[in-house]
């Protein structure tokens, strides 16, 4: 015996069909989009990885973060890169006054003024002078930045003012403070005079022994702001959880400094130590305003020699000579941080190797 068939139930039966020949182009669902590319595919191509649900993109849509440096890469290339080239390659020609006006035409002598910069001028007396002032600038700067860091660091009444005097030797630009020291450090200036009120005569302060002296402290005032900061800004970084197990455990505020204070600050501090090196390295601004052209032979520093070479001798690819062999000395410190930074981030869980 045949039994009718329901139209109702074929016609369900037909739309199951189809729904099951179409596959995923309707099962949309939470792990599923709408162009059938699961949940796991979808943080893949965002992060550029080729998938097969995004190998259909254009090459330009893949290497957009590529060829968005161009615009910062050509700037570099202008800025630094070409005047970084002009310099060795005038440091190679024998430049001065008389071939100036043609100086790409200007004879090529190779290493000469490498070598006339090492045997017949003060440049190691230079580089000595550089080296050691700044070093010496910034090891005594760090400890009063650091105690001010740590003097400023809980909150307390006119906290702001007393940070915003901090900072004045900082903002300062170097002309002024070189200025301002100058007049101050001048014979029958307010410094002789206060030395004088105490029954001692301290000689000359911009010429003679006292001009190394002299700038090493005007550093120190002008730099110690810097350091100031990176150890306030490492000191913010400090868990509060932290002070208060200290407090608990009864820590003095020595041992509390020791154990849990300046571990923190070892990188802030490093960081400003190579930074401050680096400036003072530099500085010409500090040493030319403060003692003048020509300056006393105990603070003839190596910026200052470069200086006095190309405009007062006119002995241009000497002084580009005297300019790399700088750059090679400010380069050296800079390769020492940087190869300890990748070294603490390899060695840091989670950092690359």
């Amino acid at each position: 015996m045949t039994t009718a068939s329901n139209p109702a139930s074929e016609s369900r039966r037909a739309a199951r069909t189809a729904r099951r020949a179409s596959g995923p182009a309707f099962a949309v669902g939470p792990d599923v989009t709408p162009d059938g590319t699961t949940a796991e595919t979808v943080p893949a191509i965002a992060a550029g990885v080729d998938t097969p649900a995004g190998r259909g993109r254009g090459p330009s849509e893949r290497n957009r973060p590529l060829w968005m440096l161009i615009p910062g890469g050509l700037l570099m290339v202008i800025v630094i890169i070409v005047p970084l080239l002009l310099g060795i390659y005038m440091s190679l020609l024998d430049l001065d006054q008389y071939t100036l006006r043609q100086w790409i035409e200007a004879p090529f002598i190779a290493f000469a003024n490498y070598v006339e910069a090492v045997t017949s001028t003060n440049l190691f007396h230079g580089v000595w002078l550089s080296v050691s002032y700044s070093f010496i600038s910034t090891i005594i700067a760090m400890p009063i930045g650091i105690a001010a860091a740590v003097a400023t660091q809980n909150a307390f009444k006119g906290r702001a003012v007393v940070r915003s005097v901090f900072l004045i030797p900082y903002v300062l630009p170097s002309f002024v403070v070189a200025t301002v020291w100058r007049t101050m450090f001048q014979p029958g200036g307010i410094v002789e005079h206060g030395f004088k009120f105490f029954g001692a005569d301290p000689g000359l302060f911009l010429n003679g022994p006292n001009t190394y002296w002299t700038l090493i402290f005007v550093q120190i005032w002008a730099s110690w702001p810097f350091i100031y900061l990176l150890a306030l800004a490492g000191l913010q970084s400090v868990d509060h959880e932290v002070h208060e197990a200290s407090a608990l455990d009864g820590a003095l505020w020595w041992t509390k400094l020791r154990y849990v204070v300046f571990p923190y600050l070892k990188g802030p501090v490093s960081l400003a130590f190579i930074i401050g090196m680096l400036n003072h390295i530099n500085n010409f601004t500090l040493p030319f305003v403060l003692f003048g052209i020509p300056a006393p032979h105990d603070v003839e520093l190596l910026p200052v020699l470069t200086y006095v070479t190309s405009f007062q001798s006119f002995r241009f690819g000497l002084s580009a000579a005297m300019a790399v062999v700088s750059l090679i000395l400010i380069a050296i410190p800079l390769f020492v941080y940087l190869r300890a930074v990748k070294l603490d981030d390899a060695e840091t869980p989670g950092g690359r190797k």
